[in-house]
This record gives C-alpha cells, sequence and structure tokens, in this order.
C-alpha cells in the first residue's frame, strides 16, 4: 500500500524530578541537602531512510513520545537523561506544522532534525540552600517535553516527472528506459501510485524519473487520483507530457494535451510554468490518413514546447528522448528544497501576568502556564514552601486581580486541584 500523506503527535519526553533528600551518615553531623537534579526527557528525532519508499509505517500508530528523565536521588545523583526517540521517515518527507499547514522542515538534505524537544530536568533541594534557607525542603519538577500535531507529506524527489492521462504509455515508456516494472495493462488506472525509476544515459549522465498516476480533467479539485499524487510532480524539474497521438482510447490528443496543461496549472501556477518536453506516443498505431500528429506538433510548438515522436511499446525514439532529456537537464537549476514557513513561539514561563481566571460562584479558578509550574515546585506540607508560594502569588498581582474582579472571604480559590479560602 502506497501511503504519501499522514497526520502523527510527537511528544517530548518529561524531565524527571528533582529529589529532596538530606545527608545522612554516621560521624557526620549537619549534613544538609543532597537531592540530585533530574534528567532531561529525551527529544524526538526524524531522522532520513533511504530504504523507505511510502509513510505506510505511520498509518496505525499516531502517536510518539520519547523517554522521560529519571527523578534525582540522594547523595546528589543526578537522573538519567531520556532516550531519544528517532522516528526514520523517506527522503523527501515535507514535515508541516498541522494547524497552520506552514513547513517546519523538508527532509531531503539528510540531516537529523528535532521536531520535539525533550524537557528539562527539575533541580535537587541541594540547588536552594542558603545561608539564611539550611533546610529547603522542596525541589522542582520536571518539565513537560515539547508536543505538537505534524502532517507528513511525501515528495518524490525526482528530476523529471511524466504526466498525462491514463493509459497513454507512461508506465511502458519507465518500463523500457528504466530498471523499474511498474504495473502495465490495457486499462485506466493501471498505476495506483508514483514508481520511479533511474535512467542511465551514458557514462556519468543519469536522472531520475518518475511516473505519476494519470491525471484527468478535475485532478485540481480532487477529480481521479491525480489529486492524491499532483503533489509529487513538484520538485521535477522537467515534466514529460506523454501523449496517445494515435486517438486509441477515443480521444483528441490536442484536446489531451490542453487539458493536462489546464490541470497543471489549476494544481500550482509554478508547476505550469515547468518546463516541459512532449512525447507523442504509439506513433505505430497512428492511422495514416490521420492528421492527429501535425495538428498536436502545431498546438505544442504554440505552447512553446519541443515535440518528440516515441513508440514505448516498440521502443522507437526512446532511447533519443532520454538523450534529449539528459542534455535539458544540464540547463535547469537542482531539485527543489523548501525553505521553512514555520516561525515557532516560544513558550515564556516566566510570563507571571498570563493568568486566566474563570468564575464559577464561589469558586474561583485560576489557570497558567507560570502558575502550574509554580505549583509542581511546591511542597505543601512544608511551611517554608507554603510562604514562598503565597509571596509568588502576591508579586504576580493575583490577589490584587481577584479583588478587582469581586471575591469575597471564604470564598475557594482553585489552583490546579490546589484550593483554599481566600482571606483578606
Amino acid at each position: 500500500m502506497f501511503v504519501d500523506k499522514v497526520r502523527i503527535t510527537v511528544c517530548g519526553g518529561r524531565g524527571g524530578d528533582g529529589a529532596v533528600a538530606f545527608h545522612r551518615e554516621k560521624y557526620v553531623a549537619s549534613g544538609g541537602p543532597d537531592g540530585g537534579d533530574g534528567g532531561h526527557g529525551g527529544s524526538v528525532i526524524l531522522r532520513v531512510n533511504d530504504n523507505m519508499t511510502t509513510l505506510l509505517d505511520f498509518r496505525y500508530k499516531r502517536k510518539y513520545t520519547a523517554q522521560s528523565g529519571v527523578n534525582g536521588q540522594s547523595r546528589k545523583m543526578a537522573g538519567k537523561r531520556g532516550e531519544p526517540l528517532v522516528i526514520q521517515v523517506p527522503r523527501g518527507t515535507v514535515v508541516r506544522d498541522a494547524e497552520t499547514s506552514q513547513i517546519i522542515v523538508d527532509m531531503s538534505t539528510g540531516e537529523d532534525f528535532i521536531i520535539a524537544k525533550g524537557g528539562r530536568g527539575g533541580w535537587g533541594n541541594a540547588h536552594y540552600a542558603t545561608p539564611t534557607r539550611q533546610v529547603p525542603r522542596f525541589a522542582k519538577a520536571g518539565l513537560k517535553g515539547q508536543e505538537r500535531d505534524i502532517i507528513l507529506e511525501l515528495k518524490l524527489l525526482a528530476d523529471v516527472g511524466l504526466v498525462g492521462f491514463p493509459n497513454v504509455g507512461k508506465s511502458t515508456l519507465l518500463s523500457v528506459t528504466s530498471n523499474a516494472r511498474p504495473k502495465i495493462a490495457n486499462y485506466h488506472f493501471t498505476t495506483l501510485f508514483p514508481n520511479l525509476g533511474v535512467i542511465y544515459v551514458d557514462e556519468g549522465v543519469s536522472f531520475v524519473m518518475a511516473d505519476i498516476p494519470g491525471i484527468i480533467e478535475g485532478a485540481a479539485e480532487g477529480a481521479g487520483l491525480g489529486h492524491d499524487f499532483l503533489r509529487h510532480i513538484d520538485r521535477c524539474r522537467l515534466l514529460v507530457h506523454v501523449v496517445d497521438v494515435s486517438g486509441s482510447e477515443g480521444r483528441d490528443p490536442v484536446e489531451d494535451f490542453d487539458a493536462i496543461c489546464e490541470e497543471l496549472a489549476n494544481y500550482s501556477v509554478d508547476l505550469s510554468n515547468r518546463p516541459m518536453i512532449v512525447a507523442a506516443n504509439k506513433t505505430d498505431l497512428l492511422d495514416p490518413d490521420s492528421d492527429n500528429l501535425e495538428r498536436l506538433r502545431a498546438r505544442v510548438a504554440e505552447a512553446g514546447c519541443e515535440l518528440y515522436e516515441i513508440s514505448a511499446g516498440t521502443t522507437q525514439g526512446t532511447r533519443n528522448l532520454m538523450r534529449v532529456v539528459a542534455e535539458k537537464l544540464r540547463t535547469l537549476p537542482p531539485v527543489t528544497i523548501y525553505e521553512p514557513e514555520y516561525v515557532e513561539v516560544i513558550e515564556t514561563p516566566g510570563d507571571p501576568n498570563a493568568l486566566e481566571i474563570e468564575h464559577y460562584g464561589s469558586t474561583w479558578l485560576v489557570t497558567g502556564t507560570w502558575l502550574e509550574r509554580l505549583v509542581m515546585n511546591i511542597n505543601f506540607d512544608d511551611y517554608e514552601s507554603r510562604n514562598y508560594f503565597d509571596l509568588q502569588l502576591r508579586k504576580c498581582g493575583l490577589f490584587q486581580r481577584l479583588e478587582e474582579m469581586g471575591i469575597n472571604d471564604g470564598d475557594t480559590v482553585d489552583i490546579y486541584d490546589f484550593e483554599f479560602e481566600y482571606q483578606r
């Protein structure tokens, strides 16, 4: 099965929590705090695998989470880092943000890419010892890893793309000019997924050609198979438009040529301006009295393209066509590598003003990223830690905002499952 577009969720590993511990050893008085730091969470990494040709591996598994960091321990022992999770994708996979559809990275260069960073490990209580706070009974919790929904979209890395209506001989042309063995039969939509073949023209001269499943009218709007696979010719430097000049399917070759050109333009203006060579195929079946070839030649010349007569079934003219294609490729720019469009918004956990307050009767629900992390770092069983929590709430102006919104004495304030009665 050929799968070329999937949506998955990737999550970096959570950082390990810092430890609350105190050094206890015989004959050592007042050992002091010695809680170690938590280990950082593992990251999710994308890596190119040239042996993969589809995204089938992602069809049934949609969530990928890296390993969490290990909690810190006593004796200032730091927790182990979480192992990174490596996800292998085919070369040519374009990664997009699921919400904005903007390109995050193009996995065509072979370099690894961190798609979801692991969370930082929390500090142990050994970090919080000061001359005035000699017995800190709290530590910092590990942070959550980055979580994001992404779309993996495979765009084949091919120099040349074969386009045309179904059953015009594209697969046959690929099979007689390369070692590729696509399915060939005398009915429409025999090719259900793109096929790649390497064309060896001469010593040191070769290129990759892709056979794109048949395109029909309305393909750019979703008709037939073309809508699903038009993306695979986005990168092609040159298009070879195969036309059945014999009219064996009962269609007019000139109308076919115009129809495919229109679909390419509807899909992408850039694609319609891509260099194109027209291959007038099935010349061996052409009726001597037919004017199809002459009319097509005139229309192709009017469109500014070159036309070459071939018969893929008998291989007549195919070798010459491949030499022309190779010569043309020498003058064209390399395969397109898409530049990132997505600008990552870095969350600022240090903004204490970004708090949301919701009022339900006598209950006030307070949320916010900064506040959530603060709660995770508080030991509510420790008097000193609770005082620190109260001080931070006053500094960020929470109590003042609650009073301005009309909170009454005895109302309940809920902060991430920690509840207390409000008293002025």
